[in-house]
């Protein structure tokens, strides 16, 4: 079966610890062939189907040149096994737009994984709202005057904007309010932009725990990412260090509550963020820590999802 990865220029891949990467091997591992673009590459033209410059690629096995072209070529998104959707934030009008074009694809009888309407209408740190009793005291909003009240009641919060990624424009404020009032404006915009405001939790020094959902199911590890120095953000992007670890029974309660409903909405891949016994983000867009649970567990991250990848394929 002929892969279709969608996704960042393969010549910025960090394959030690890139995700996509491992799922490029495992596909051709198993036989199937992987073709790549950029979301840049796909258009739809007036009359005809979904189409995307693609490179047809086999991977060498070598660390410098690991990828080799053998075609490059214009294809209908409808004629490949799968079309996985693995481009990396920020979630800008380009990638909403991107989600659109992937949808007509699916009218056309493209398998699109995971599904553009779920990426396009899951925003990534909204969508733990829905699921009260498994966050902690949270806030979305606009108005200065409501994280003033949120910190007045809390004491000690983390405030960040719903768009960032990697860690990027996450503020602490302890009890004392040192600069809050800088950082509501340079969050907020004067009011121009929604932010989220939580409830500040210790249990960040063990670890915000990067917790695998695959097929519905949680795969038995998870990666906790723990800051270092004094750095609040366990983010790997900021410096965070990541230790695999097994799931804990809170964590296993999550994955059974969440797992269902995502799948159930067309997310086969969705990386559940933990801290303490808490959901702080369910990411969706392209989610990661494949490679370093495998490498630290033995647990075959890769062949968790591309099994449960041919399964859906094959009953769907």
């Amino acid at each position: 079966m002929n892969f279709l990865f969608v996704a960042d220029p393969l010549e910025h891949f960090k394959i030690y610890k890139d995700t996509t990467f491992s799922m490029m091997q495992e596909a051709q591992r198993r036989g199937h062939t992987v073709s790549v673009c950029e979301p840049r590459h796909i258009r739809w033209t007036q009359g005809t189907k979904v189409l995307a410059r693609v490179r047809d690629i086999h991977l060498t096995g070598e660390a410098d040149a690991w990828f080799a072209v053998t075609g490059e070529r214009e294809a209908e998104l409808s004629g490949f096994g799968a079309v996985l959707m693995r481009k990396d934030p920020p979630f800008d009008s380009e990638y909403f737009y991107a989600t659109h074009l992937l949808e007509q694809a699916e009218r056309e009888g493209a398998r699109v994984f995971n599904k553009p309407r779920a990426l396009r209408d899951h925003p990534e740190k909204l969508a733990i709202m829905e699921f009260p009793d498994l966050i902690g005291p949270t806030l979305v909003t606009r108005d200065a005057q409501d994280v003033r009240k949120f910190h007045a009641e809390h004491g000690d919060i983390i405030l960040k904007p719903l768009d960032g990624m990697g860690g990027m424009g996450i503020f602490r404020v302890k009890a004392d309010g040192l600069n809050l009032g800088s950082i509501i404006e340079t969050l907020n915009r004067d009011g121009a932009q929604t932010i989220m405001v939580q409830k500040f939790l210790p249990e960040i020094a063990e670890g915000d725990k990067r917790v695998l959902i695959i097929g519905g199911k949680p795969v038995p590890y998870c990666l906790a990412r723990i800051p270092q120095g004094s750095e609040v953000r366990g983010n790997l992007a900021a410096g965070g260090k990541g230790v695999a670890r097994p799931l804990t029974d809170r964590d296993i309660e999550i994955s059974h509550k969440l797992g269902p409903v995502l799948l159930q909405r067309g997310m086969l891949l969705a990386g559940v963020d933990v801290i303490g016994d808490c959901v702080t983000e369910i990411n969706v867009t392209s989610p990661t820590c494949f490679q370093e649970i495998f490498e630290q567990t033995g647990c075959d991250v890769p062949a968790l999802f591309i099994t449960a990848l041919e399964k859906e394929l094959e009953f769907s």
